[in-house]
């Protein structure tokens, strides 16, 4: 409540609040507040469908495991995360946002939320006296929100030049320049939510951007900076007559859209346990990637969250298509940037920017626990193309991943024998549905 009463201080009265949760597929979700009724939420909470942590991609619960209409749907217990209140500078009338967190009837976090099993595996790294750094890499498309003749999306028109865009101009300025307005009210945003937005580059495809992420030594807030940052590109987006997609592949001919995750390991003293000093990294590095590599497999279904997104792999494409990894090499799956030893670290480069980024972010600190207890050997780094060769023990399709997922105990240890359940439970349900829906694709092929 004193937190609360301070933004309205420095802010200035608000017409509603927003308080906001996070489901299974990182999409925000919540219940909007008149002023008059805001004050409750800081004192007496909000009471939510505890099955809004397992909504499948569409906006339904499927009755997960004989919870939802089988039980009844139970509300759980929703209470505000401290410093989360910022205004929404995109809305039609003065609003704040809260983000909120969910406890169980014994008052203890819900493990079925995506943030709680990000806490949790990270509890697991404080075990051993460490804690990640960790910054996100959000590729998405700005795409018109008229779809063409035939019903595919298209570039958008650039309102510099009245063109559509059509060039494939990676890093480019010009490309840059007729965005601007809508790039700078993103940066805006960003910097009023307290979402530490860095910059933002023209990627491989006409209409295609990367808006990066400054490292976090918290990996909670990593995964709500991640969050927010997509959410308010997207209402940005909207505001300019604009669609943002954060779809995997939205165009068969074009690059996909990752989500690439940088991140090193700090001491209790603060010292990167990747840095030894020399260009090669430490022991520790190697062992951080070994689990990486060796967990790849198992967690496929969380950087891969839907049958879209495994359109995006494909030889020869940048996209990690093995468990290859190497130093200042954007082939592999995990890349050791090129720079100073004290700031080693390892990007992870196969999520796609459709994927849940708390449960990613889950799965990579699961993975440099694995390799570090474990010790585990990554083999020789790999030089030119590594990504010519797709590594057919990786499931590259939903259902095996989903499949891989449920017989995985090592997912299972980190993330817990229910949430591994319920996941690729809903996860398959979604497919299911997709399956029964006929394709125009199919009345031009079978018709």
């Amino acid at each position: 409540m004193a937190e609360f009463k301070a933004f309205l201080a420095e802010n200035g009265d608000i017409d509603y609040l927003d308080a906001v949760f996070v489901d299974m597929c990182g999409t925000v979700r919540g219940k909007r507040f008149p002023i008059e009724e805001a004050e409750k939420v800081f004192t007496s909470g909000v009471q939510m469908p505890k099955s809004l942590y397992f909504f499948d991609v569409t906006g339904v619960n499927e009755d997960i495991l004989g919870m939802g209409f089988s039980d009844g749907d139970p509300d759980g217990h929703g209470r505000p995360i401290s410093g989360s209140i910022v205004p929404v500078p995109w809305a039609s009338m003065k609003q704040a946002q809260v983000m909120m967190t969910m406890e169980d009837d014994e008052g203890e976090p819900l493990s079925l939320e995506p943030r709680v099993v990000l806490a949790n595996v990270a509890a697991k790294l404080a075990e051993l006296g460490l804690h990640a750094v960790s910054a996100c890499e959000f590729e998405f498309y700005i795409l018109d929100r008229e779809r063409d003749r035939k019903g595919l999306p298209q570039p958008p028109i650039n309102p510099a030049t009245g063109q559509r865009e059509t060039a494939n101009e990676v890093y480019g300025i010009t490309e840059l320049d007729g965005f601007m307005s809508l790039l700078k009210d993103i940066d805006e945003a960003a910097a009023a939510q307290g979402v530490p937005a860095s910059g933002a580059t023209a990627e491989y495809a006409p209409g295609q951007y990367e808006i990066n992420l400054n490292h976090e030594d918290n990996v909670l807030l990593a995964g709500d900076h991640a969050i927010m940052l997509r959410h308010l590109i997207g209402a940005i987006a909207r505001r300019h007559n604009f669609v943002a997609s954060f779809m995997a592949k939205p165009f068969v001919g074009q690059t996909g859209n990752g989500l690439h995750v940088h991140c090193s390991v700090l001491d209790e003293k603060g010292h990167n346990i990747f840095d030894d000093g020399s260009d090669e990294g430490s022991k520790r590095l190697r062992h951080a990637i070994g689990g990486l590599q060796a967990t790849l497999g198992d967690a496929m279904a969380f950087f891969a969250p839907n049958l879209n997104s495994y359109r995006r792999f494909g030889p020869n494409l940048f996209v990690p298509v093995n468990t290859a990894w190497g130093y200042n090499n954007r082939s592999v799956a995990f890349r050791v940037p090129a720079g100073a030893p004290e700031g080693r670290r390892i990007e992870h480069r196969v999520s796609g920017a459709d994927a849940n980024p708390y449960l990613v972010l889950a799965a990579i600190l699961a993975g440099i626990h694995y390799g570090i207890v474990n010790e585990i050997d990554p083999g020789d780094p790999a030089e030119g193309n590594a990504c010519d060769s797709m590594d057919e023990s990786i499931p590259f399709f939903l259902p095996s991943a989903l499949k891989r997922l449920r017989n995985s105990k090592i997912m299972r240890e980190y993330f817990g024998d229910r949430y591994v359940d319920v996941y690729a439970e809903t996860k398959l349900l979604e497919y299911e549905k997709f399956q029964r829906a006929i394709s125009p694709l199919e009345y031009d092929w079978y018709l």
